[in-house]
């Protein structure tokens, strides 16, 4: 289950990832908005990264104007490594390297046709668990402990 949340800037795009997800019989949990008026992106994210942190949903796709707002949102949430994408690189990388847990996009800087290769990458990259990445994985998760 994904965990789908976006602000104003994001709800274009997002209406999009929804129909694209519904192609590909990916089940999404959607946290809003739900409404193209002025939202705060840190509002949305939270609902969103604690469906991650408490099991409830495997993944987040997270939505604002640049993607940079909703991501720093994101990481504010111990336990989750939100990567803003904004290629089919980096989506990889994310999940290879980081095993990051929450994609972040922008809505007024991506189309729909890259957005939806970016969130296929994200959504089928396992994490690589080679030792050097899931060492660096545990040394962001000890950077969270350090912060609770």
């Amino acid at each position: 289950m994904i965990a789908l949340a976006c602000d104003h800037g994001g709800f274009e795009l997002m209406q999009k990832v929804r129909s694209h997800l519904d192609s590909k019989n990916i089940d999404f949990r959607d946290f809003g908005t739900f409404i193209p008026q002025s939202c705060d992106y840190p509002e949305v994210a939270a609902p969103a990264t604690r469906a991650v942190l408490n099991g409830e949903c495997d993944k987040a796709i997270l939505i604002c104007g640049t993607g940079i707002g909703i991501s720093i949102a994101a990481n504010k949430t111990p336990g989750i490594r939100a990567a803003l994408c904004t290629d089919i690189f980096m989506a990889e990388m994310a999940r290879s390297h980081n095993d990051a847990n929450v994609l972040a996009l922008g809505g007024r800087v991506l189309d729909s046709v890259t957005a939806f290769g970016i969130i296929d990458k994200f959504l089928n990259t396992p994490f690589s668990d080679e030792t050097k990445h899931r060492l660096r994985v545990e040394m962001l998760n000890a950077m969270d402990d350090a912060r609770k």
